[in-house]
């Protein structure tokens, strides 16, 4: 039988950087998906100054070294290049970044659990620097257990 679920996730504010969410999901759709035998998880987050990806759940230095790389190569600050800084500096570049990674990410549920690879956990990036709490979207559909 076809099942469809809808959820919003409240997430905390989060510094600047990509952080690993995946316990923070799980545990506030958990109930849901156990009704699931397969199918998938489509994950959207309702802002444009953070973003979702998939990437290394174990080594924070992944994390860190992501956000080296995307401050080194989108500038920030007054010598920026952007026009639209009404909400700081920090506010263009985030818009930028997050449409480097996208606004969300799909994932099987197989045997009522998210069936991610071994390494793999779903990362919130926080591209500005007080971003404030994150809403995500989570519509879980696919056959009942």
């Amino acid at each position: 039988m076809a099942l469809w679920r809808q959820k919003t996730v409240a997430l905390p504010a989060f510094s600047r950087g990509c952080h690993l969410v995946t316990p923070h999901v799980v545990k506030q759709i958990e109930a849901e998906l156990a009704a699931f035998k397969y199918g998938l998880a489509h994950i959207f987050i309702q802002h444009t100054s953070a973003s979702l990806t998939i990437n290394e759940n174990c080594d924070r230095d992944v994390r860190h070294d992501m956000e080296t790389y995307l401050s080194t190569h989108v500038p920030e600050g007054p010598e920026a290049p952007w026009r639209h800084t009404d909400e700081g500096y920090d506010d263009m570049p985030a818009h930028v970044k997050a449409s480097l990674f996208g606004s969300s990410v799909t994932i099987p549920i197989t045997d009522g659990r998210l069936n991610l690879g071994t390494w793999q956990g779903i990362w919130l990036c926080e591209h500005r620097d007080h971003g404030g709490s994150r809403r995500l979207v989570v519509t879980l559909s696919g056959s009942a257990t």
